[in-house]
C-alpha cells in the first residue's frame, strides 16, 4: 500500500494505492496517528486506486475516524470503486463516513 499525501488549504488528502487489508491496515493507522499528533484532523481519504478492502482495512478507517472525531475533526472518503463501495454499503459504513465522487468534492464539503 502506498500513501501519497497532499494538502489542499487546511485539509490533508491521503491518496491510497493498493489493497487495504490486514497487511496494510497498520500503515493507514500510523499515518493518521501522526496527523492527529500534529492536530491535523480534517482528512480526505482518496480510495480511487484501492481495488480491495477487508475487515482489517475497514477497522483501520473506523479507528482513524474515532481518533480525529475526538479532536473535532472528520474523515471524508472519496473515489470509491464499485466493489469497494459495495463493501462500505454492506457494512453500512457509508452512513458513518461522508462518501464523495472525488477529492475536490470531499474537500469542499468541509
Amino acid at each position: 500500500m502506498k500513501i501519497l499525501e497532499e494538502k489542499i488549504n487546511d485539509i490533508d488528502v491521503l491518496k491510497l494505492d493498493g489493497r487495504l487489508d490486514a497487511s496494510s491496515a497498520k500503515d493507514i493507522k500510523e499515518k493518521v496517528n501522526y496527523l492527529v499528533k500534529e492536530n491535523r484532523v480534517r482528512l480526505v481519504i482518496d480510495m480511487g486506486a484501492v481495488d480491495f478492502i477487508d475487515s482489517s482495512g475497514l477497522g483501520s478507517l473506523v479507528s482513524a475516524l474515532r481518533s480525529v472525531n475526538k479532536l473535532g475533526g472528520d474523515i471524508k472518503i472519496s473515489a470509491l470503486k464499485d466493489q469497494v463501495r459495495a463493501i462500505f454499503e454492506l457494512t453500512r459504513l457509508h452512513r458513518i463516513f461522508g462518501i464523495y465522487e472525488d477529492s475536490d468534492a470531499a474537500v469542499k464539503s468541509f
